[in-house]
């Protein structure tokens, strides 16, 4: 007995090295390739689906040539500016925001099968027999699903998030005075608002296809609620990566992110602002803050390994503990 319990020991502690080992190798790879191209990619969907430019150079030419654009023409031109520059950079924040966790929340997923994988390999005593294999295809097309946002939910995304911000600021005159708690209040009541609307997690489908057939959601969260007979096993890992999305926990951990996002995108703001001699914080016209909200767009959707954003929001304390939590107690299982 004592013999096959140093046995057991150590197997766990060749499972713990090689699945630190596989869990780093997945990291790396969502880190190096599938969010910097996921973030690359969603960067030109969002400058395909949202151009400003046209708008910008008419009031460009117009200012130029005070005669080529009535009174109305100008007023309405400024209108759909000020609508759409804040729906880009709402996009652009919440976007960057749900990315980055979902990608994490794939690689826990991952490493709770890899754990499977090496366990089964060394015969180990602590497996859970009815979860199969994922082979190194069904990672990977796991991975790419991160792309479903800018392929497929886009659209619905900036349309739903549009309709909120005209209802937010539809009222606001270019020459109301904007601050940074003014601007931060209204960045947060859209968001706020874009998250209310509809079913509970309904913004879940923007980020990835709903199945309802392969997708089994009851009162209790063990392995047995989560098996699917008929499906392949990149359908099981799609309905896991649902189920975290769709609890209570992540919904948490997703507010304080967009909650610190946002906090990080006024500081930004300021300093930008600051730097050109102007202050968000002693207050500007709402006609100046917009040139401001389009500069502030490229830095939310920089480069992965560049941006500030990302970086933040993974370092959260409540968020760095969700992750540590999901993948110790197999909140997925």
């Amino acid at each position: 007995m004592e013999r096959e319990l140093a046995r057991q020991r150590a197997n766990d502690e060749v499972i713990k090295a090689q699945l630190q080992a596989h869990i780093e190798n997945v990291q790396l790879i969502a880190d190096t390739t599938t969010l910097p191209h996921a973030m690359q990619y969603l960067r030109s969907r969002i400058a395909e689906e949202l151009d400003l430019s046209q708008l910008t150079e008419r009031l460009q030419k117009g200012k130029g040539k005070p005669y080529t654009l009535t009174s109305s023409e100008k007023l309405e031109l400024w209108d759909r500016l000020k609508i759409l520059s804040f729906t880009q950079m709402v996009v652009s924040l919440w976007a960057v925001t749900i990315l980055s966790l979902y990608i994490k929340v794939q690689v826990n997923i991952l490493g709770r099968h890899m754990y499977i994988d090496t366990a089964r390999g060394l015969g180990s005593s602590l497996l859970l027999e009815n979860v199969d294999l994922i082979d190194r295809d069904d990672q990977q097309k796991f991975l790419v699903s991160a792309d479903f946002l800018a392929n497929n939910g886009l659209p619905a995304l900036i349309s739903n998030i549009q309709a909120v911000v005209t209802e937010v600021i539809e009222g606001k005159k270019l020459i109301d005075l904007f601050n940074t708690t003014s601007f931060h209040e209204t960045v947060m009541q859209i968001l706020d608002k874009f998250m209310s609307v509809g079913s509970l997690r309904q913004w879940i489908d923007y980020l990835m296809p709903e199945d309802s057939g392969h997708y089994k959601l009851g009162t209790s969260s063990s392995s047995d609620d989560m098996i699917l007979p008929n499906s392949t096993n990149f359908d099981q890992l799609m309905v896991e990566a649902r189920t975290v999305l769709s609890s209570a926990e992540f919904g948490k951990i997703m507010g304080i992110s967009l909650k610190v996002a946002v906090d990080a995108l006024v500081e930004d703001m300021e300093a930008k602002c600051q730097s050109t001699g102007a202050s968000l914080t002693s207050g500007m016209p709402l006609a100046k803050l917009l040139s401001r909200v389009m500069q502030i767009v490229p830095s939310l959707l920089r480069e992965a390994s560049q941006n500030q954003f990302i970086q933040i929001i993974r370092t959260v304390p409540e968020v760095e503990l969700f992750f540590t939590l999901l993948y110790a107690n197999n909140l997925v299982e």
